[in-house]
């Protein structure tokens, strides 16, 4: 695809808008993109830094954001939430996107849980146990299924569904002492 621009040379910058509904592409050269600046305008403040900054509900263009800047509702501020091994605060990170080191998840972890949670609809992860090595892990997953249930049943008094489900636990059991 050539510029729209200018027609000579291949199309290497690719924008689609949308307005109010309204769908408008632009397909334009290197070139053309830098001699027409004002064209780029309207997608000079695009930065995966910005829609992070929005999914934590934080705005990096205001300093004096209470949610992330560590302002109490009083007249005092408090020290910002920092990670103890790199230093780094939940206002750095707010505008990176990026941990100074793993500890950082931990140090943010009270305030991360809400982000996985929009991101990927849960904070835990539920991976794949491969089919040949996971027999004993899937067994071993199942039963840790099993007794949360089983704690359930017993609170809400259901003493005869937490028997079968004991009984499908001590089954289990053996079956992983067994191989």
């Amino acid at each position: 695809m050539n510029c729209e621009e200018c027609g000579k040379r291949p199309a290497t910058l690719h924008l689609t808008k949308i307005v109010n509904g309204e769908k408008t592409e632009y397909h334009i050269c290197e070139a053309c993109a830098k001699e027409k600046g004002d064209f780029m305008s309207d997608f000079n403040n695009f930065s995966i830094h910005n829609i992070l900054a929005g999914l934590l509900n934080f705005d990096p263009m205001t300093k004096n954001n209470s949610a992330s800047s560590g302002v109490n509702q009083g007249t005092t501020q408090a020290k910002p939430q920092r990670c103890e091994t790199c230093g780094l605060t939940y206002a750095q990170f707010s505008k990176s996107g990026r941990f100074g080191c793993s500890d950082c998840y931990q140090a943010f972890g009270n305030r991360l849980d809400p982000l996985f949670r929009r991101i990927h609809g849960n904070t835990t992860h539920y991976g794949k146990v491969p089919e040949r090595t996971g027999g004993q892990i899937k067994i071993r997953k199942e039963l840790d299924q099993l007794k949360a249930s089983l704690q359930q049943f017993v609170a809400s008094e259901e003493f005869e569904k937490a028997a079968e489900i004991r009984d499908r636990i001590r089954d289990l059991e053996q079956k992983i002492a067994n191989s």
